[in-house]
Order: structure tokens, then sequence, then C-alpha cells
């Protein structure tokens, strides 16, 4: 399973429009940061979670091939405000859609030009789904189960990924987790045996309302135990990439637009 970041920012983006700092000047390309989304690819499945404002600029360098589905986490617009733009993906067949009751809601009304009953050509095709926490659900090779973590007061999904092909285990071999807060402690087994944790990290310090810190998101992967963690939706405050690295414990790093792994 491969495990492509296309972006891994704030809803702000960095460098920040209008921003002077060390960050946003940095002419390092991993301090550069896209808003969050990730390709999750085998040799037979292709799913993307989230589709921002920046997936065109971050899906161009990639290899174009058919996305088998999108698995939304929630509905703001940093996560969701580029789904127009998935348009050339449907000459491969409509276009799956996966989300709660709330995303898909706020779907409906952010483009509701591709769920009128008479459709002007060229609108994305989509075909919308409503999913549910801790239902399985199968994409060829991967299963993925989604669950539920707290964006302030928000229930939004994560995700739990598994490849029947190389690890037949029930157990997951990757979880993705954005804009999480808080979980609840029921929420804690679906993330067992766990070997990759993709979460959030804002800044090291000034606490937000519905964000992890840097601390936050260091001790939940140590909760967690997986083998390595990487830490996403970092704004420009958390500071530069490579100085932010050093100060990491082992097995946690900081990810960058444009990195890859396999799990």
């Amino acid at each position: 399973m491969k495990v492509v970041f296309l972006g891994t920012g704030t809803s702000c983006g960095v460098p920040v429009i209008g921003c002077q700092c060390e960050v946003c000047q940095s002419t390092d390309p991993r301090d550069k940061r896209t808003r969050c989304s990730v390709l999750v690819e085998t040799d037979d499945t292709r799913l993307l979670i989230d589709c921002g404002p920046d997936f065109r600029q971050q899906i161009l360098p990639q290899p174009f091939r058919k996305i088998d589905g999108i698995l939304i986490t929630h509905a703001h617009y940093d996560h969701m405000g580029g789904m127009d733009d998935i348009r050339p993906y449907c000459q491969f067949g409509e276009i799956n859609v996966y989300a709660d009751s709330i995303a898909r809601q706020g779907m409906l009304e952010m483009l509701p030009y591709c769920f009128a009953e008479h459709r002007y050509p060229g609108v994305p095709a989509i075909q919308l789904h409503e999913i549910r926490p801790h239902e399985p659900l199968m994409f060829g090779d991967l299963e993925v189960v989604p669950f539920t973590v707290m964006h302030g007061k928000l229930p939004i999904l994560a995700y739990r990924f598994t490849s029947n092909t190389q690890h037949p285990s029930p157990n997951a071999s990757f979880a993705y987790i954005t804009d999480m807060k808080t979980i609840n402690e029921s929420e804690m087994q679906y993330l067992k045996d766990v070997k990759v944790l993709v979460v959030n990290a804002l800044r090291f310090d000034k606490p937000h309302h519905s964000h992890q810190l840097v601390d936050d998101a260091i001790a939940f992967a140590r909760r967690v135990g997986a083998e390595r963690t990487l830490l996403i939706h970092s704004c420009h405050d958390i500071g530069l990439h490579e100085e932010v690295n050093k100060k990491m414990p082992a097995g946690i790093e900081l990810a960058y637009d444009g990195m890859v792994i396999e799990v």
C-alpha cells in the first residue's frame, strides 16, 4: 500500500497570503503546504481522502489513472472545495464519493448543480454515498473502516485501511486522522495494531479550540503505539520543517507535500 501526501497544511495553506515570517518565506519545498489530502494506492485500487481547493495543482504531477473512491472526512471547504476539479476523472465513469450524513448534506449545498435533476453538460458525475462509522467499505483489495473523532464539537470521520493482499489480519496497518481535537475511548479499538499513523498537529503552542497541538499529537501517537507516525495539518506557526523534525521523538516526523511512503 502506497500513501502519497498531496497536501499537509491547514485551511490557510503555507505560505499564508501576505505573511513575511521565515516559514512563509522559506525556499525549502517541504515548507510549502497545500490543504490536506492523500492518495492511498495499491496495484489495483486508488482512493483519495478529501478533495480540497488545491486538488488541481496537487494531482497534476501524479499519474492519470482512475480514482476508485473519494473519502470525505468532513464538510469544511479546505477538505471539499476542489470537488469540481475531479471532472477529468469522470472519463473513467462516475466518481463515487463517500461521506457521513453531515458532510453529504454539505456537499449537496456546495455543489447543487452536480445533483440537479437537469444537469448542464460537463459537470462532475458524482455518485454520492452516505456512510456510517464502523461499517467497513471494500474497494478492490482495500478494506476501509471509518471511525469518529471530534473536531471541536463536530464529529468527523477518520479512516483505517487494510490491504487484503498484504495484510490478511483484520487489524489495520494504516490510519488517517485529520482535524482531531479529541477522540472517545470507544473509538480507540479501531486503531489497534496500526503500523503507520497519520494525525494532525497544528503547532507547538497557543492552544486551538478544535485542533491538536504537537505535544497532543505526540502523546496520542504513543497511546496508539504505531511503528511510525506522520504529522499533518500543520500551519506556518509550527516552524521550519527541518528544525521541527529535529525536535521529534523517534518514530514521529513531520510529513510534507509530495512525500510518498510504503505501508
